[in-house]
């Protein structure tokens, strides 16, 4: 495995290969590009070292680059390409890293995090552990907080009342303290996460009140304009303008956390005629906006260099997401995995980095390997060329199709904004917990990832 100064030291001495590293050409190609793929990444991860934080990459600024929210995204990467590729070297380091992130309520809100927490990134560290029991990810021991719980913890922390307000007409903050930059910004991946997790909730535990909550936050989110009528999906506005002056900016995991929500929500409404349309109408959307020639292109900020290190990491959602999402709603498969195999092609072509001749860069449509480097970079090409295999692995589980991570109706803390059930929990209840019937809307907090232009 390359380590991070290897990689950085490559990189800054310039030379690369005339020819890429990585093909895809056949499956087995593909598992040996993503083997290497996957430990090219795990070389920025230091968590396991000692002294080390487990969970988190190095940061956040000024002590690093990455921000919380990431070290969550880059363990539903590592899980994803468990389940696709069958490689299990890097699964007890990811549920190390996942657990150890909890915090004591286990609602992914640990106390280093706190004062500088979001939806949006609390939302991606539920969104990982709803792909763990998803894919039956080798569950934590007894006496550890389950996948499916923690994924209700989150859930059930962002819809009860202190995270909701009447401001804009509804709607999630980006951030959570009243006292960040931002608090005072309602944005489209905060809400979007949220939706995500309450459509896949929903298929999950035949749960309808996820799905009523799924509804809703879909319908406060194009009310108020954040997805236009073309289903273009912009950044966010602020509170004292009541979300008229809308940031135009459109981030493509923004639309990828929507499709997914969307197809989720097509497969638990038994294909829907307003779901199915809904997620075709999106997917076309999305690949008008961020597949300029069929190859992933990050809209907002690519053609200017100016992409946060943040943004360096939004094409691997996209690819993920939209393989994962023609598993639950398969009439979109051709139309998906047609755009990603081209999109992959041009993302390998460019991994000719450093004097490994195997570093990706970010602007995969130029052909040739840009000078950038990092985290979020080989998460990208990771997650474009291990979801290439999507077609051999199963729908995602639900808790009557196989699924066994056990749920906790109560998870989430802050009980006395969250209705318990009325009823000793029954054994659906443990794989599938029923969850509040909240429609009142408190007060509302955001969060400081960084991840939107909208502070």
């Amino acid at each position: 495995m390359l380590s991070t100064t290897h990689l950085l030291t490559a990189v800054l001495a310039g030379s690369s290969v005339a020819h890429a590293a990585y093909s895809i050409a056949s499956e087995s190609d593909i598992k040996t590009s993503a083997k290497q793929l996957a430990a090219d990444l795990m070389a920025y991860y230091h968590g396991d070292d000692y002294g080390g934080i487990p969970g988190i990459l190095p940061g956040p600024p000024p002590n690093g680059d990455y921000y919380w929210w990431e070290g969550g995204a880059l363990w539903g990467t590592m899980i994803d390409y468990w389940h696709l590729t069958g490689d299990t070297t890097y699964n007890n380091v990811t549920k190390e890293a996942m657990l150890f992130q909890v915090g004591p309520q286990d609602n992914y809100e640990p106390p280093n995090v706190t004062a500088s927490l979001g939806n949006d990134d609390q939302g991606f560290w539920g969104m990982s552990a709803m792909l763990a029991a998803e894919n039956n990810f080798e569950n934590p021991p007894d006496d550890q907080p389950q996948w499916l719980a923690l994924a209700q913890a989150v859930f059930n922390r962002q819809a009860s009342p202190d995270r909701h307000d009447d401001t804009c007409g509804g709607g999630l903050r980006w951030q959570i303290p009243l006292s960040n930059n931002g608090y005072n910004y309602k944005n489209s991946i905060a809400n979007g996460c949220f939706f995500n997790l309450g459509a896949r909730l929903a298929r999950y535990t035949k749960n309808e009140t996820y799905a009523m909550w799924a509804e809703k936050t879909w319908n406060w989110v194009t009310s108020v304009g954040l997805m236009d009528a073309d289903y273009n999906i912009y950044d966010g506005a602020h509170v004292e303008k009541n979300c008229t002056d809308i940031n135009k900016a459109q981030f493509s995991y923004n639309n990828a956390v929507y499709l997914l929500g969307a197809a989720y929500m097509y497969n638990y409404t038994n294909g829907s005629d307003v779901w199915k349309q809904r997620t075709s109408d999106l997917l076309n959307a999305t690949i008008n906006v961020f597949f300029p020639n069929h190859i992933a292109y990050e809209v907002a900020c690519e053609q200017g260099k100016t992409c946060t290190t943040d943004m360096l990491s939004f094409k691997g959602y996209l690819h993920r997401w939209m393989a994962t999402a023609t598993r639950v709603a398969p009439f979109i498969r051709g139309t998906v995995m047609d755009v990603l195999k081209t999109s992959t092609e041009a993302a390998v072509k460019q991994c000719t980095g450093g004097d490994t001749g195997r570093v990706c860069g970010f602007q995969w449509s130029s052909g040739v390997y840009d000078g950038t480097y990092g985290a979020g970079q080989q998460m990208n090409v990771l997650g474009a060329v291990s979801s290439l295999l999507i077609d051999n692995v199963a729908a995602p589980v639900s808790n009557d199709t196989g699924g066994t991570s056990v749920g906790n109706p109560n998870a989430g803390g802050n009980d006395d904004n969250i209705n318990k059930p009325t009823s000793p929990p029954t054994t659906a209840d443990k794989a599938g917990a029923s969850i509040l019937t909240i429609l009142v809307l408190g007060c509302a907090v955001g969060t400081f990832g960084w991840m939107s232009l909208g502070a």
